[in-house]
């Protein structure tokens, strides 16, 4: 069986108490079959946990037995895995308020309900922000939308819950289920093995263990320089944050939009790698494991193009924004 790399991850990790209930289980093997890092393995008609340690919490195979015999619940004491790490100095004054100003007037001009999200990547190895880390595994998505409300975290590999998110982000290896697109079809998310081969392909990834940790905090709290900005809104919201470049411009915009690895491929992956801000639909994973709503989407701006569209958004407000708002194109009635 083919052990998981799971790169860096100094201190000791996160276990989890896998609870199967042999009266109650029907022995289907959804579980050895959805597991993507091999924790069961079929046994005599049941499943047997093989390798518990390598359990993540990502809780796929709960999510999948279809007679509810598997719970799966985090153990182990409450530590900083980085404590011994170097801290990187506080920012300055000067770029936290600059930070916040983008904040609010992002949420100003466009109405967002979220708070917008300062996105990290701490290299390997590099001087950590002073940023919480919590006790329990959680998806990148998940820490992004707790970040859009208010929470500042710190995740290092042995903090991460998807095995997909932290092979994307550089942080470990991606699991064989993973990298062949045998999980891809098991969920029927594809129709066959060609097609899961070619949503792999074109997924791209950070090279493993090039990546120690994300950070995800409200954009005006920002603790150390974002690389990406993300911004949760409706349709609506990404119109006017993708015509802030185009003010200027007058090019069109050209996204990479899949229902596969929303927030740690399109808006955070293409946004940091290519330098161009990225819109995303929300993927199966982040919609599944959040409370993402169903008319939420989302932006992905690399910080150096954050003050052409801060400025643009100021333009547009003067009147393109207040005048679509207020249906100028739609005649008034006599009640109005």
């Amino acid at each position: 069986m083919q052990q998981w790399d799971t790169g860096k991850s100094d201190g000791p990790a996160v276990l989890y108490h896998i609870d199967h209930d042999a009266n109650v289980c029907i022995g289907c093997g959804l579980c050895a079959a959805f597991c993507p890092l091999d924790v069961y393995e079929m046994q005599d008609d049941a499943p047997a946990i093989v390798a518990p340690e390598r359990c993540v919490g990502c809780k796929t195979c709960e999510g999948q037995c279809p007679v509810g015999a598997l719970t799966i619940t985090g153990r182990g004491p409450e530590y900083d895995p980085f404590a011994n790490r170097e801290k990187a100095p506080a920012l300055p004054q000067e770029e936290q308020e600059l930070y916040a100003e983008w904040a609010q007037t992002l949420k100003d001009l466009l109405g967002l309900n979220a708070e917008p999200v300062a996105i990290t990547l701490v290299p390997a190895d590099a001087p950590l922000p002073e940023v919480p880390v919590p006790a329990e595994r959680m998806r990148y998505c998940q820490q992004v939308v707790r970040a859009s409300k208010g929470e500042s975290i710190m995740l290092p590999p042995n903090r991460h819950s998807c095995p997909d998110g932290t092979s994307i982000l550089g942080m470990t290896d991606v699991p064989p289920k993973l990298a062949s697109g045998e999980l891809y079809i098991l969920f029927q998310k594809v129709a066959n093995q060609e097609a899961a081969a070619q949503m792999v392909a074109e997924r791209p990834r950070l090279p493993q263990r090039s990546v120690d940790a994300t950070v995800a905090t409200p954009l005006a709290q920002a603790a150390a320089t974002p690389d990406v900005v993300i911004v949760v809104g409706n349709a609506e919201q990404m119109m006017w944050l993708t015509m802030s470049t185009a003010y200027y411009t007058g090019e069109r915009s050209h996204y990479h939009v899949s229902g596969f690895n929303s927030l740690c491929v399109e808006a955070t992956l293409f946004p940091y790698t290519e330098g161009e801000m990225n819109i995303s639909l929300g993927c199966y994973g982040c919609r599944a494991a959040s409370d993402f709503g169903d008319d939420q989407m989302f932006m992905g701006i690399p910080r150096d193009m954050m003050p052409m569209v801060i400025s643009g958004l100021r333009y547009l407000s003067v009147k393109a924004i207040p005048d679509s708002r207020a249906k100028i194109y739609v005649p008034r009635t006599e009640a109005e």
